[in-house]
């Protein structure tokens, strides 16, 4: 026998909806009705009492928890829309190499890089690599991440990329987190390919199908650049994700320009991510394939980049323009969203509003999904209950985190 939806009214609060017109949608004084995983109405508190009576006589139900927040900020849960949570090991030694003037290219051409972390993740147990990745997991659900992505590409092999998208969707299924798997095994040449970059594209694209039919990958990705794959390896990479109606997204222009960006809004990829050299051209094709630019900001300043993305283009061009922590042991080993609103502020320039957008709305559009990231009538009941007066001090309190009341799918969690 099926349990009937939980109808319940959340009231007294700050609202930042995200919703309409007006900065922040902000509602001073608001409330929220909640039918089971769904917001059913969001808006002024003095328009509760006939919001319920109109959904009491639609359902025949009766109200069956309320929960006065005393005036507490709430948003729309955070989505973490580019992460590799799932990877053995950790590599504090590049740290320090960078640090003596080592550059990443310079590390990853040593045999450092991703490969020290690929050999590391193939020596884990499968226990160890999904205990490890839940811990991170948890911890960003507890800093109000209530969706993220998390992508293979430590594994570079069929048996190992496999291991790491089966962890990867275990968390989903232990945690109220909702997590999206991407294929990344276009991530870097691992050593037993080494010299022959095609012949490990053209084995990538024969573990597509396998992957795929296990029901481990939701999007395809892969990282072109100098150091990794040039475009013409990319494209047959995403043709065989659009054989397999896989959707599409991009490592772009980190390091050079390699018109990646404009490659993978051909096959209208959801997004593409980094984006520092990104030159006019490929913001044009973006555009008009309405991929979403996912700003790193955590990557931007481990690796001491100087280079920004083109943010006054994008702004100009109308481009959702996304943030998320880039969580990886090699270039940004963050599990604070909040620090990377900040960052996103400071570093790159964006308004506190803008980077709360990218990290809800538009994270969720960088991710295909319209079902989140706003505080709206049909809309997952995925908010966060901040101890905080406004939204701008998401963004503005540094090595702090607030009292945070998670809620994912309409029910209060613990992570």
């Amino acid at each position: 026998m099926t349990t009937p939806a939980t109808l319940s009214v959340w009231r007294n609060a700050r609202l930042a909806t995200l919703a309409g017109g007006s900065p922040w949608g902000w509602v001073a004084h608001g409330a929220m009705l909640v039918d089971g995983d769904t917001i059913v109405w969001a808006g002024p508190e003095a328009q509760l009492a006939e919001q319920l009576s109109l959904t009491i006589r639609a359902t025949g139900r009766a109200i069956d928890a309320e929960h006065d927040l005393g005036g507490a900020l709430v948003t729309p849960g955070l989505v973490d829309c580019h992460t590799h949570l799932v990877y053995g090991g950790q590599r504090a030694r590049e740290f320090e190499l960078r640090l003596h003037g080592a550059s990443y290219e310079d590390i990853a051409r040593a045999g450092g890089g991703i490969r020290s972390t690929v050999a590391a993740t193939r020596t884990a147990s499968d226990a160890a690599l999904f205990d490890s990745a839940l811990a991170r997991a948890r911890t960003l659900l507890a800093q109000g991440v209530t969706t993220v992505e998390i992508k293979s590409g430590y594994g570079l092999s069929a048996e190992h990329e496999a291991r790491c998208l089966r962890a990867a969707r275990r968390i989903g299924q232990v945690l109220p987190l909702a997590v999206k798997t991407t294929c990344l095994s276009a991530h870097a040449l691992p050593p037993e390919f080494d010299g022959r970059a095609d012949d490990y594209i053209d084995a990538v694209c024969a573990w597509l199908p396998a992957l795929h039919a296990e029901g481990l990958v939701d999007a395809v990705d892969a990282f072109c650049d100098h150091i990794a794959f040039s475009p013409a390896q990319t494209r047959r990479v995403f043709q065989a994700a659009r054989r397999l109606g896989l959707p599409v997204k991009l490592h772009a222009e980190q390091l050079s320009d390699q018109g990646g960006a404009a490659l993978a809004a051909e096959f209208g990829a959801l997004s593409c991510d980094h984006l520092e050299h990104l030159g006019a051209s490929g913001v044009g094709a973006m555009r008009a394939s309405g991929t979403v630019a996912v700003l790193l900001p955590g990557a931007y300043y481990f690796l001491r980049e100087t280079k920004l993305p083109p943010i006054a283009l994008l702004r100009e061009q109308g481009l959702p323009m996304a943030i998320a922590t880039d969580h990886n042991p090699g270039s940004s080993p963050t599990l604070s969203p909040l620090l990377m609103l900040n960052m996103a502020c400071t570093l790159f320039r964006l308004t506190p509003e803008e980077a709360l957008r990218g990290m809800t709305v538009n994270g969720a559009l960088a991710l295909g999904l319209v079902d989140r990231g706003r505080l709206a009538a049909g809309q997952r009941a995925d908010f966060v209950v901040w101890g905080l007066e406004h939204p701008n001090e998401l963004a503005y309190w540094v090595g702090q985190q607030p009292s945070a009341r998670v809620v994912c799918a309409g029910r209060e969690v613990t992570a």
